[in-house]
């Protein structure tokens, strides 16, 4: 949007302006007797400043300007925000330390003779930003249409119900979004020193609290900015537990088959080997396959990853004996927190025996994370892993035996933690515990209505689903209905597509969340009924195996009121299936993609679980202390 915003002359300009005041800035200070060390530079400066620097770092301050400091070499960065008078504040407190003054240098004069010191070779000759979106909307008017263009051919939570599967899509509410415009947070530099960032400070302190105590863990670490950042930041908080007690052969992952396919990813990142632990015919860890696992590895066996609710959206009963089988055969157990919206209130990792979690602030904890971010996926971790959490080079976190920063700043994406801290804030122990309860009454409600329309894969011992379930449609595929024309059917009824084909081919996961009112809930499995309704009506040759409503969807506003149409089904059933679709109809903005085509020219894929497997004849025990 910045980049649309301005367009290529406008950022251009921009460049200029502050490549401009840089040259002025590093002029200026020659000309008081500075060295400037940076011979091509763009917009930041170094000087050593020898025993000035003392003295220097005293008048920053007393300006309310933060520098770089590295002994005695001062960094300065300007950037779009910095101004001609703030050129002159630095040049005069950098002339005081001197006993000079703003007078010993001439400002205007050198304004006059700027030349750049970017090497002709490394500047850009070649036309740039030349699509029309980044040459068209320069005006504030122009631009909010633009925006407002994008906003409806987005299905959104604010027109109805996203039931994607373990991905958690609840309500992120006003209040807690607000904050995050404040400037007291959101124009903080994440290397600010700590005496100046007080608020931040509580906050963390808070926020640590709370989610120790959510957790039953002795400390998080605030760091890590997405899931998989966490996975792999509780590995290495695992791998670092192992190594500084000796066991630096402990690198075997046992990881179920229904994993989420960033867990052997993460695992290998770590450095880990993968053994792959089977599930039962009702998708629960197979207790005696672990074991079996567990104790051949014994001698290598670093950790296992294990997600609670699985994956297959249960709650697995031999949960706390898996734990202890990997805890007798010396291994640590990482729980995935990415189902952490079945857990609070109602138990815990630590309660369960895991050793260390990542949470998904932008699931469970309210962070928004539509379009691709922002995400926060902090660990916590057992006392005995404490001392290993994740440590930084700028700013001192270091808990005794740290691992190296997983993220480029301390506390991650810090500003956008103020959203869970509201959340958790607002909510209090008993809001979370209901919503716990509200997000597994919701999906067990929805399995409820249409266990008689689709068959609910996995179940609990006692019939029920965690806070999501696993629709199998696979017998349709016998008429040739594939899951995916559910899923783009259900767009002509308002609804995005849930979660196809993860964690088992063929089938829809579906995640109701606790924001949902049990009206949006009916709307939704209304939707459902009815589409099954139609592939009835192709099973029974009422509708045509090949054009019908489920293969042609998702109907656009341009192919319903085109002047051709030739469906054996009308444009009425097409856009608008059920009665409640005209009172407040989306349109889907393009129709169906071809999906042999994209299946077939693919550029990038995630390989199955089994591919991270090693064959048993890999592994190698080594001398200990090896």
């Amino acid at each position: 949007m910045y980049a649309a915003y301005h367009g290529p002359k406008g950022l251009k300009l921009i460049a200029e302006r502050i490549h401009g005041l840089t040259v002025l800035l590093a002029n200026s200070l020659e000309e008081l007797g500075y060295k400037q060390l940076n011979t091509a530079y763009f917009d930041t400066l170094q000087f050593d400043l020898g025993e000035l620097v003392g003295p220097l770092h005293g008048e920053a301050l007393n300006n309310e300007m933060n520098l770089n400091y590295n002994g005695s070499v001062v960094t300065i960065s300007l950037d779009e925000t910095t101004s001609p008078e703030d050129v002159k504040i630095i040049v005069r407190f950098f002339a005081k330390v001197k006993g000079k003054n703003l007078n010993d240098v001439n400002i205007d004069e050198l304004k006059g003779n700027l030349q750049t010191t970017i090497p002709a070779a490394l500047q850009r000759t070649s036309a740039y930003l030349t699509h029309p979106v980044f040459n068209s909307h320069h005006s504030e008017h122009e631009m909010l249409r633009y925006i407002k263009s994008l906003e409806t051919k987005d299905l959104s939570l604010c027109h109805s119900m996203i039931a994607l599967g373990s991905c958690t899509m609840k309500l992120n509410a006003t209040t807690e979004m607000v904050p995050v415009t404040w400037a007291e947070f959101s124009k903080m530099h994440p290397f600010a020193p700590v005496d100046q960032t007080g608020g931040y400070m509580q906050l963390f302190a808070e926020l640590d609290a709370w989610l120790s105590e959510i957790t039953g863990f002795a400390a998080m670490s605030l760091q890590p900015n997405a899931g998989a950042q966490g996975e792999y930041a509780g590995l290495m908080v695992i791998r670092a537990y192992h190594n500084d007690r000796g066991d630096t052969h402990r690198n075997i992952a046992l990881i179920p088959s229904s994993a989420h396919g960033t867990n052997p990813a993460s695992a290998a990142m770590a450095g880990m080997k993968v053994v792959v632990v089977k599930c039962d015919d009702n998708g629960n860890i197979d207790v005696v396959d672990l074991k079996a696992k567990a104790e051949q590895y014994k001698n290598e066996l670093s950790c296992l990853m294990v997600t609670y609710p699985s994956t297959h959206g249960v709650f697995e009963e031999s949960i706390i004996e898996v734990c202890e089988i990997i805890h007798a055969n010396g291994g640590q157990v990482y729980m995935d927190g990415a189902n952490m919206n079945a857990q609070v209130g109602l138990t815990s990792p630590a309660n369960i025996g895991a050793d260390v979690c990542h949470l998904n602030l932008h699931k469970t904890f309210c962070i928004p994370h539509g379009g691709g971010g922002p995400g926060m996926g902090p660990i916590g971790v057992a006392k005995h892993l404490v001392p290993y959490l994740p440590g930084h080079a700028v700013v001192d976190i270091d808990k005794g035996k740290s691992i190296p920063a997983v993220s480029a700043a301390p506390w991650g994406s810090a500003s956008i933690l103020i959203i869970s801290h509201a959340y958790i804030a607002m909510m209090g122990g008993e809001g979370l515990t209901n919503a716990t309860k509200y997000a597994i009454l919701n999906a067990n409600y929805i399995k409820t209505r249409l266990k008689t329309h689709y068959p609910v894969l996995y179940t609990g011992s006692k019939g029920r689903c965690a806070h999501e379930m696993i629709l199998d449609c696979r017998a349709f595929k016998a008429y040739g209905i594939e899951v995916t024309d559910i899923a783009k059917r259900l767009m002509d009824y308002g609804f995005h597509a849930p979660t196809v084909s993860f964690p088992v081919a063929g089938t829809v996961m579906i995640e109701p969340t606790e924001s949902e009112p049990k009206h949006e809930l009916d709307r939704f499995c209304d939707a459902m009924i009815a589409i099954r309704n139609e592939i009835k009506d192709v099973e029974s040759g009422v509708s045509d195996k090949i054009d019908n409503p489920l293969k042609n969807a998702p109907h656009t506003a341009a192919v319903v009121t085109g002047n051709n149409w030739e469906h054996p089904y009308t444009r009425q059933k097409a856009a608008f299936p059920l009665p409640y679709v005209a009172a407040y109809k989306f349109w889907p903005s393009v129709g169906r993609v071809n999906d042999t085509y994209g299946d077939r020219t693919l550029i990038c894929s995630c390989p199955p679980l089994t591919d991270y497997e090693f064959e048993e004849s890999e592994v190698t025990t080594p001398e200990f202390g090896t």
